[in-house]
């Protein structure tokens, strides 16, 4: 599935990315600047938060509450697009998903 990160700038970075992975695992293969999945995808840091592009953003599914907890400590603008890239898996309904990196404090 091919997955487009939009960084602060404006620069695109696209990826094919196998199904199953996460997003967070995935910007980290592939050098996304703003995404380093410092727990590795265990919920304990916010430093993967994306914003999801509203086509994709119902898709992805619900934050949990420790997900939502974890984003009051993301750096960058906090909205209601905010998720944390390691809790979106990649699937085939995802394939073309942008996902947004917001700019740091």
């Amino acid at each position: 599935m091919k997955v487009t990160w939009v960084l602060p700038g404006g620069e695109e970075v696209v990826a094919d990315v196998k199904e199953g992975v996460n997003m967070m695992e995935a910007a980290v293969a592939n050098n996304v600047a703003g995404i380093q999945g410092e727990c590795g995808g265990s919920l304990s840091c916010a430093t993967c938060h994306v914003h999801v592009d509203g086509d994709w953003l119902e898709k992805t599914g619900e934050k949990g509450d420790f997900e939502e907890a974890m984003l009051d400590m993301a750096d960058g603008e906090v909205t209601g697009a905010s998720r944390l890239s390691c809790q979106i898996t990649a699937s085939n309904e995802l394939d073309g998903i942008r996902l947004m990196v917001p700019e740091a404090f």
